[in-house]
């Protein structure tokens, strides 16, 4: 069975074996349907976020998770290296970018339309090979005790201004960092992107690994802001609340605050398209969406499912949706323009 480092609480896996039964919605497949049954994920997320849902299915289902982790672009490179060797059944990504990559070199198979469904159609794939599973919008966290609320920019495109020098963290090997230059290059274009991330580097950003990293810089000064994801900072408060930090949700619908989802997907060369699809309807079930976003801090796709307590609803937030699938479709050429664009230290 699935080994995970922590312990999902009892009252969560039966919650959701229950659902599973004929409980709050019928997309969860029945219960012991896959008994003696193996999954193989390959999963860009987390083992910390995504491990106790998979465990859950275990429970709920009879079957086996078989859960290899790493980065999302390494484990899609993986599967498109193994070919149809490859023994994943199902690949999930903390970003669009990896699944399109996989969609565009024809290693993901279109799913049911069962499980596409229970997620709007700005939430998926356009041939139906992906699916999203959760959301977070890109925003910019500040050290309270170094920046003022008058001092925030107004838009991302602000931070190359030689006032913010030295001043904002990025991560540039980040998927969520690199689907927001996407999205950058998709709104406005190659040439106008590469000169933001010049002056980024121009004005001396402070790169990090990653976005727990930047939180944690941020909150004990080490720099007084840098852009991430808003789930970050709320995982960092819950073990301090008295961390000088806050969010800044770029207003009027500025790219900076863009929402990215999570996504799921079945490998072509599964031997088992039905527990594949099983998995990833259980991550869509009523119960799993409300326990991964309690989880994560993130934002439900299916409808009806309340954000976690301290988030507002997305309708709320001036979080802008761009097309998925051109995420999905730019991954290699951003990498290439970041770069060039000499951000990266």
């Amino acid at each position: 069975m699935l080994k995970i480092m922590r312990v999902l609480p009892v009252l969560l896996v039966l919650t959701l074996a229950a659902a599973a039964c004929g409980g709050s919605d019928d997309s969860a497949p029945a219960t012991g349907t896959l008994e003696g049954k193996t999954v193989t994920v390959y999963s860009g997320r987390g083992e910390d976020l995504i491990a106790a849902v998979f465990e859950a299915f275990e429970t709920a289902t009879g079957a086996t998770v078989d859960v290899r982790y790493g980065g999302s672009d390494e484990m899609a490179l993986l599967i498109d290296t193994e070919g149809d060797r490859s023994p994943a059944d199902v690949f999930i990504s903390q970003s669009p970018g990896a699944v399109g990559f996989l969609d565009q070199n024809d290693r993901l198979t279109t799913m049911s339309d069962d499980v596409l469904q229970r997620v709007p159609d700005t939430y998926r794939a356009d041939d139906g090979t992906w699916v999203g599973l959760t959301g977070r919008v890109r925003v910019l966290v500040y050290n309270t005790d170094l920046v003022s609320v008058d001092e925030l920019p107004g838009s991302v495109l602000d931070l190359t201004d030689p006032a913010y020098a030295g001043k904002v963290g990025v991560a540039p090997s980040n998927g969520s960092f690199q689907d927001f230059v996407t999205a950058m290059r998709a709104d406005l274009g190659d040439d106008a992107t590469l000169e933001w991330l010049e002056g980024l580097a121009a004005n001396d950003s402070p790169n990090y690994a990653k976005n727990s990293a930047i939180v944690d810089a941020v909150s004990r000064g080490e720099v007084a802001m840098g852009l991430v994801n808003h789930y970050y900072l709320a995982e960092a408060l819950e073990e301090d609340p008295d961390l000088p930090a806050a969010n800044h949700v770029f207003p009027d619908g500025d790219l900076g605050s863009l929402l990215i989802v999570s996504a799921a997907g079945v490998v072509d060369s599964t031997d088992d398209r039905e527990a594949a699809e099983a998995l990833i309807a259980f991550l869509l079930s009523d119960d799993a969406q409300r326990m991964s976003a309690d989880a994560e801090y993130e934002y439900a796709l299916v409808p009806g499912i309340d954000p976690p307590a301290g988030l507002e609803p997305l309708e709320d937030l001036a979080a802008v949706q761009v097309d998925l699938d051109v995420l999905a479709d730019g991954l290699t050429g951003t990498l290439a323009l970041i770069e060039q664009s000499g951000i990266v230290e």
